[in-house]
């Protein structure tokens, strides 16, 4: 578990070890959320990344209109 320090300016760093095992980037754009007394930071997808996840669906919408 790593341990960061609220800034003045309430920003944190996010350690090194972390940062290249979920491959941030200077300028990565995060979603925050709180829940409780827990504050996450969760990544957006770039347009790329959501094009390659959403690759296949709805590829048969065409047949499954023409089913229905």
């Amino acid at each position: 578990m790593n341990t960061v320090t609220l800034s003045p300016k309430f920003q944190v760093v996010i350690p090194l070890a972390v940062r290249q095992a979920m491959g941030l980037e200077p300028g990565m754009r995060m979603v925050v959320s709180q829940r409780g007394k827990t504050i996450a930071l969760v990544p957006v997808p770039t347009l790329e990344e959501l094009k390659v996840d959403l690759k296949g669906c709805g590829s048969n919408l065409d047949d499954d209109a023409e089913r229905f």
